[in-house]
């Protein structure tokens, strides 16, 4: 396993229930059965909190982990955009993204695509849950 991963995963300052969420959802790996809940608060076209949680492998939790912390204070318009092409990113293709969003591409890389589908998962339920 990669260190780095294990690295991200362990850092869970968004890993809990938040109350008072404006939107929220919860999605299940049929592959896997990874299952992850995302909450958010959205104010004023941006994400004003995110919060996670599940019961998953270290890939889901890391990306969840990496997602909800990028994603805070984020235009909801950016954070939609950069996770409908999230799946691109396991391709090997150039992607021009801003700073913050090149430590997504560290765990979302070719190196980690027989893995895609437990690190898709937080992207996939944070996209349904923007949908609500």
């Amino acid at each position: 396993m990669n260190k780095g991963i294990l690295k991200i995963a362990l850092n869970t300052k968004n890993l809990s229930f938040l109350q008072n969420y404006t939107h929220s959802t919860k999605l299940k790996n049929s592959i896997c059965g990874d299952e992850i809940k995302i909450y958010l608060i959205l104010k004023n076209g941006k994400i004003y909190n995110f919060k996670y949680e599940g019961e998953s492998c270290i890939y889901c939790q890391a990306s969840a982990s990496l997602l909800s912390r990028i994603a805070i204070n984020k235009k909801i318009k950016e954070v939609r955009l950069i996770l409908n092409k999230s799946g691109d990113f396991f391709k090997g293709n150039k992607i021009c993204v801003k700073k913050e969003w090149k430590k997504f591409l560290k765990i979302m890389n070719k190196t980690n695509i027989p893995r895609k589908e437990c690190l898709m998962l937080p992207v996939k339920a944070t996209l349904k849950a923007l949908k609500n």
